[in-house]
């Protein structure tokens, strides 16, 4: 059995997942406690929020993030790629910083305007 706290809702479920017995969640009270405890086993994933480099800003940093959660594994690989990204002034919030990143379909955007 795994135990997990669910944190699809404000409720905070404790959760038991039986991965003998084909997943299943219990302990959940509504149905994104049995989805986030699925897919938290079987394919954990997060939004990545970091900060990459900016030219002719205010700050010389950027504060971004995934546009959609990145499988768990691929995090640190993510993390890495986008040290080397350099971007210049203006930017603004929501634009696509980096398309594909490491080709996993989700793209890096700005989280504010510089």
């Amino acid at each position: 059995m795994i135990e997990l706290i669910c944190i699809g809702c404000p409720r905070g479920c404790k959760l038991l997942i039986d991965e003998n017995n084909d997943y299943t969640v219990t302990g959940h009270s509504c149905q994104i406690g049995v989805e986030y405890g699925k897919n938290e086993v079987l394919n954990p994933t997060r939004v990545l929020t970091t900060i990459v480099k900016i030219e002719n800003a205010i700050h010389n940093c950027l504060p971004v993030k995934s546009s959609k959660p990145l499988p768990k594994e691929k995090l640190i690989e993510v993390s890495k790629a986008l040290k080397e990204v350099v971007v210049k002034s203006p930017v603004k919030t929501n634009e696509i910083i980096v398309k594909n990143i490491l080709n996993t379909g989700i793209d890096i955007v700005a989280t504010r305007d510089m």
